[in-house]
């Protein structure tokens, strides 16, 4: 079958070279500690990065908890959260959710907890910083946990998913895949990649319990496999894994239930070969969303509209390397990492944050298998 190589899927921006000028007060930044989820079993890597230079300076392992997936942290808060992908925790067949305190740019193990089933792959936190809930791929199932001071509760609510798709090599099985909350923190959302859907559920953040409000039906063979708010408070990006498009959705506050605008093919016209969309960012004025593709290897931009949330191409570029699992805005969002799983490095691109333009080659650093990166 053909396939389409990454010069055919790139299209040029119109400037070569997005040139970063860097004025007096960006230039004094301060260094900040970059937290790296490898799958590995180093677990946990530290960076230091500087925003006037792009440079990523290696610290080190900081926890060696095998094959972390996720991390995460709530704004403010010097506690870090951990999914483990592994087959076993404690003698039970489930991944580990785990919880750390963070002290001088360092680690310090406060709390680890069986999750639902193995596979554990996607840990978020609610909007109030209370309630844990984790995703585990392998074995279909989500739990939500409660938080308090930085120590997570043995699991208060788990659910095992039953359904499947037609795509016969990856929806065999349901597979949740992630995680994450509506503006107002009323409603929580567990995207199942397996089943085609989205589960929606009301949630308690006193208590971490979760109740079920409803459910949205993906394309058949799509696969929803993240969901990210816009700032606009009602629009919502559910991008699909299997056949790499994404649904532009309308968010309602009262039921928390997701409606269908419009689909967006992230492909060129006519692509037919292998194909795996996989993550979103969208910037804080929310003006720009990006998408990447972790099999064809590129990162999609387009500019959105701060009212509507409805998006206008760009231009694809390049991710710098294979399999991009993860890729996130630094503070200044004068620059992209990419967390390129296959090629053991992150790679760094400066970004015109007018234009939402990434340069078309940026730096590439060191870090084996990774799959998240986490600013502190």
């Amino acid at each position: 079958m053909e396939t389409f190589s990454r010069r055919e899927f790139l299209v040029t921006a119109s400037a070569a070279t997005l040139a970063v000028s860097v004025s007096p007060s960006f230039a004094a930044a301060r260094r900040q500690r970059v937290f790296v989820g490898s799958n590995t079993p180093n677990g946990i890597l530290a960076y230091d990065w500087d925003p006037a230079t792009a440079e990523l300076s290696p610290v080190g392992v900081v926890a060696k908890l095998a094959n972390v997936d996720w991390i995460t942290r709530f704004p403010g808060r010097d506690f870090l959260y951990v999914a483990s992908e592994v087959d076993s925790f404690d003698e039970k067949p489930t991944g580990e959710v785990a919880s750390f305190k963070i002290v001088k740019n360092e680690l310090q193990p406060l709390s680890t907890r069986n999750s639902a089933s193995v596979g554990t792959c996607y840990v978020a936190l609610d909007h109030t910083g209370r309630v844990l809930l984790s995703a585990d791929y392998g074995g279909g199932c989500a739990s939500s946990f409660k938080v308090t001071k930085g120590e997570l509760s043995p699991a208060v609510w788990t659910e095992h998913y039953t359904g499947h798709g037609p795509n016969t090599e990856r929806q065999q099985t349901a597979h949740a895949h992630f995680a994450s909350f509506s503006p107002d923190n009323n409603f929580a959302y567990i995207n199942d990649l397996g089943g085609d859907c989205i589960h929606i559920y009301g949630i308690n953040a006193d208590t971490a319990e979760l109740t079920s409000a409803g459910t949205y039906f993906a394309k058949p063979g799509a696969g929803p496999r993240t969901l990210h708010f816009h700032p606009n408070g009602h629009t919502a990006y559910s991008i699909n894994e299997l056949d790499s498009t994404v649904d532009v959705l309308e968010w309602d506050r009262t039921d928390g239930s997701l409606t269908p605008k419009k689909r967006i093919n992230l492909l060129p016209e006519g692509y037919q070969g292998p194909t795996g969309a996989c993550d979103t960012v969208i910037s804080k004025d929310g003006k720009f969303v990006y998408f990447a593709n972790r099999i064809n290897d590129f990162i999609y931009g387009f500019h959105a509209d701060a009212t509507t949330g409805a998006l206008t191409p760009i231009a694809r570029f390049s991710c710098g390397g294979k399999i991009p699992r993860n890729f996130v805005l630094d503070p200044t969002e004068r620059w992209m990492l990419v967390a390129n799983q296959d090629s053991n490095y992150i790679s760094v691109f400066a970004r015109n944050p007018e234009t939402g333009e990434l340069a078309k080659e940026g730096k590439n650093y060191p870090a084996a298998a990774p799959m998240c990166i986490l600013f502190t």
